[in-house]
């Protein structure tokens, strides 16, 4: 074996040159372009983010990897073979973006039917089990029906499901979607808990804070394209240093005369809040009080994968969500 194929192999996640074509239509003749040449790989132990607006291929690559939709064009190996095979199905938990569990069985029964599709019985499945629930927050209401869940019960159900075979991979599809401020904290608390086990762990999202406060490296898709790939340090000081500043006493049409580039200016009431690169920070401070204007404050302005993701959008070229339609 080569080197380059054993190195392939011990990847959890290796993509290649992913496309992914849908026909639509009634007479299906058009195509929506949902993936475009994708190229990823995810190291063993990362937390890795995939994160792009609704419709930009997110969802469609992981259900590429978990073999419900086949690629039109590329590879996706999961730990180096094809995702359909079930000696690799076993090393995966998947957790679905809108999870259906059944809702009369309970919690317990529904996570014990995971553990026996796995191929998990007798008393190591019950423990198992058992373990499951409580890492989740689910042990006093597993033996609840699952049609009595609120949205962040049915979310922790599923989770359990997904974690019931100890797997070295888990993939998250939107994973707190739909969960009130509590139900974040505690699913955000769960996957950094399975981090720290050594898993690798893949999910999806547009919740950009969830992205910040987990992920040691991200991808960010516009269109089905990969437009952006880095750990989110390396992501965020990449753009060069920004000031804000709030000015006050000067409207905001003779501050847009001076001249200055601003990456931000907007009206607040009576004051004005600028963002002009840092080297124009003191020319600025100097225009406007030479103006007469007065500044109440100046500092540094934090670049985040919010801006990136915007700066992202724009030079995509303002691609549609959902890929382009012929």
């Amino acid at each position: 074996m080569s080197a380059g194929v054993s190195a392939v192999s011990s990847l959890p996640v290796s993509i290649r040159g992913l496309s992914k074509t849908y026909r639509v239509g009634f007479f299906l003749n058009k195509q929506v372009k949902a993936l475009q040449g994708l190229d990823l790989e995810i190291a063993p132990g990362q937390v890795y983010g995939l994160l792009g607006p609704n419709g930009a291929g997110k969802s469609t690559t992981i259900k590429i990897l978990m073999g419900l939709v086949r690629a039109s064009q590329g590879q996706a190996l999961l730990f180096g073979e094809p995702p359909d095979r079930p000696h690799v199905r076993r090393q995966v938990g998947f957790l679905p973006e809108n999870p259906s569990l059944y809702e009369y069985l309970t919690g317990r029964e529904f996570v014990t039917l995971a553990g026996r599709i796995f191929g998990m019985s007798g008393h190591d499945l019950d423990q198992r089990v058992e373990r499951v629930l409580g890492e989740v927050g689910m042990g006093r209401a597993s033996d609840l029906q699952i049609r009595r869940y609120s949205k962040g019960m049915v979310q922790r159900t599923a989770l359990a499901q997904a974690l019931i075979s100890g797997p070295r991979l888990l993939v998250l599809d939107e994973p707190t979607s739909g969960l009130d401020p509590l139900g974040r904290r505690q699913m955000r608390d769960i996957i950094l808990a399975e981090r720290a086990k050594g898993t690798t762990i893949l999910f999806c999202t547009h919740i950009i804070s969830d992205v910040e406060s987990l992920c040691d490296r991200v991808v960010v898709l516009v269109g089905g394209r990969r437009v952006q790939e880095g750990s989110v340090q390396e992501l965020v000081s990449a753009k060069a240093p920004s000031v804000e500043m709030v000015v006050h006493g000067l409207p905001l049409e003779q501050l847009q005369s001076l001249g200055f580039a601003y990456e931000q200016a907007q009206q607040l009431d009576s004051r004005v809040l600028l963002r002009v690169p840092d080297a124009d920070s003191h020319p600025l401070l100097q225009a406007v009080l030479n103006k007469g204007g007065r500044v109440s404050s100046v500092q540094p302005a934090r670049f985040s994968l919010e801006d990136l993701f915007l700066d992202a959008m724009k030079q995509a070229g303002g691609q549609t969500v959902g890929g382009e339609i012929q």
